[in-house]
């Protein structure tokens, strides 16, 4: 644990020794204010519309807030996260400085890790610039704290897959542009793969909706704990960060 935590707090540091760390958090905390802002308004407008009109109750606070706020961060940080994860492997390989840690007293596995739990901490500094939106809305209103919790557990695990993808793409190559476009797309394919289902037969359109990433982030965007949800999102990671162990693999014994 002590060599993984080595290799992650060196490239923690590099993204803020850096201004694109601080570039990437303004972007992200701008498009998010924003959108919860947008968002919040046309709640409270709808809400007004209701009780004027005498239509019910009004719109539902997880339905028309709550859920659409997690949804747009987890398409906000599809476009961001290729940039944080493509030059973890790609850089030290267009450096010349992988070799380095191939001969370092490190196993590959903790390598893998290390690299992969220092974009996800980076991005999880990036969640933490979300937490006023909740406590905002606690101001002024009771929101259902479970449900925000499962939000922000259920965010967290799509994210760590968007990294396990990343983290792949960059040890394929040394060019970050390479790694960030792969990443983009394959993360993006895995975001429309339920299209096909629509139209296809009940095996496939099952097969392909178990595959959709956004499809195990909709029980969580409920509130609902769902271990199937859990047990897709921790295989996806490990599958991904397994697949990225036997690429630096072949390519140590090449190089």
């Amino acid at each position: 644990m002590r060599n993984i935590w080595i290799v992650a707090r060196k490239d923690l540091r590099g993204y803020f020794t850096s201004p694109i760390a601080y570039l990437v958090m303004a972007i992200f905390s701008a498009i998010m204010g924003y959108m919860f802002f947008s968002l919040l308004n046309l709640y409270v407008l709808q809400s007004m519309q209701f009780e004027q009109l005498r239509y019910g109750k009004g719109p539902s606070f997880n339905d028309s807030l709550i859920r659409p706020i997690f949804g747009n961060m987890n398409v906000v940080l599809l476009f961001i996260v290729p940039f944080i994860t493509m030059r973890l492997f790609a850089e030290e390989k267009k450096n010349n400085t992988i070799e380095l840690l191939f001969t370092a007293p490190i196993k590959m596995s903790q390598i893998v890790l290390g690299k992969y739990l220092s974009a996800l901490l980076f991005v999880l500094v990036l969640l933490l610039l979300t937490i006023p939106y909740p406590i905002a809305l606690s101001v002024a209103a009771n929101p259902d704290w479970g449900v925000i919790a499962m939000c922000y557990l259920g965010t967290i695990l799509m994210i760590g897959t968007y990294i396990a993808v990343g983290v792949l793409c960059s040890s394929i190559t040394e060019n970050q542009i390479v790694a960030g476009a792969l990443t983009f797309g394959t993360i993006l394919f895995f975001w429309i793969i339920k299209w096909a289902s629509y139209n296809a037969s009940p095996f496939w359109s099952d097969l392909l909706s178990y595959l959709s990433i956004v499809d195990h982030f909709e029980d969580f965007s409920r509130g609902i704990f769902n271990t199937r949800d859990i047990v897709f999102f921790a295989s996806s990671i490990g599958l991904w960060l397994f697949l990225t162990y036997k690429t630096l693999e072949s390519y140590s014994w090449r190089s």
